[in-house]
């Protein structure tokens, strides 16, 4: 740190007590979502796990929305940590490609927690609705970079730009284009719908077996969802043109 860089001023007292609580009423909803799922969490309920009153609990989160939306950031940045330490952990193993090692972090951190991941991609909350560019959209995004990253490691914007993918719309272009430039909006749009079909496939495989439709593997489970993040990423890469052809098209 530079003589010029002020220093950080420390958490006051209230400001640690606070937090602490805060986290304390956290891990008490992730409780509560974990022995009676998602649709049944009761403000009342975690109150009285805690033994505070509800009126209390008011003062760290004003509503149920508020608890909700910290809960779906919370679990959306602990998978995107689950799945940044599985890619920091395989390294350059050439063996396994770096999407297929970030999409078998996600998994497990889905299977461990499954009441969690239902939260996140279950059916909807009655009445629950995300803030806009709130905690849970930028959560989302921190993930999708991992995701993106892994993806499309090695080639250039050219390359992407001129990605092999059924002619988009021009009011879809158009959409794609206007992304925001910190999440998926700094891809071209070819790209752009890849990512977002890739990730459907993945999630989806993910969907079946945590809530229990691929149970008839048995133990396979694990090498199908390998084979066919292998097969969906040599799809995604068949279509990206190299880097001479995509200069040519490019001219």
């Amino acid at each position: 740190m530079s003589a010029d860089t002020p220093a950080a001023t420390p958490p006051t007292l209230r400001q640690r007590r606070r937090a602490a609580a805060t986290q304390e009423i956290l891990e008490a909803a992730e409780g509560h979502i974990a022995e009676h799922g998602p649709h049944a969490m009761s403000l009342r309920a975690i109150a009285r796990d805690l033994g505070m009153t509800v009126q209390a609990l008011y003062h760290y989160f004003p509503n149920r929305d508020a608890l909700v939306t910290a809960l779906i950031a919370k679990a959306y940045d602990e998978v995107a940590e689950a799945v940044q330490e599985a890619v920091e952990v395989a390294g350059d193993d050439a063996d396994v490609p770096r999407l297929v090692v970030a999409a078998e972090g996600y998994r497990r951190w889905a299977i461990a927690h499954p009441e969690r991941f239902q939260l996140l991609y279950g059916a909807p909350l009655r009445d629950y609705a995300a803030p806009a560019e709130g905690p849970t959209t930028q959560a989302v995004r921190r993930m999708s970079a991992i995701f993106q990253a892994a993806m499309f490691d090695g080639f250039t914007r050219e390359q992407l730009a001129a990605a092999d993918t059924p002619p988009l719309s021009p009011s879809l272009q158009a959409f794609l284009g206007h992304l925001p430039p910190d999440g998926m909006g700094d891809l071209p749009p070819p790209a752009t719908s890849l990512l977002l079909s890739g990730w459907g496939h993945l999630t989806g495989l993910v969907v079946l077996e945590v809530f229990g439709h691929t149970g008839f593997l048995g133990e396979h489970q694990e090498e199908i969802f390998r084979l066919s993040m292998r097969n969906l990423l040599a799809d995604v890469h068949r279509r990206i043109p190299a880097a001479e052809s995509a200069a040519e098209t490019d001219v």
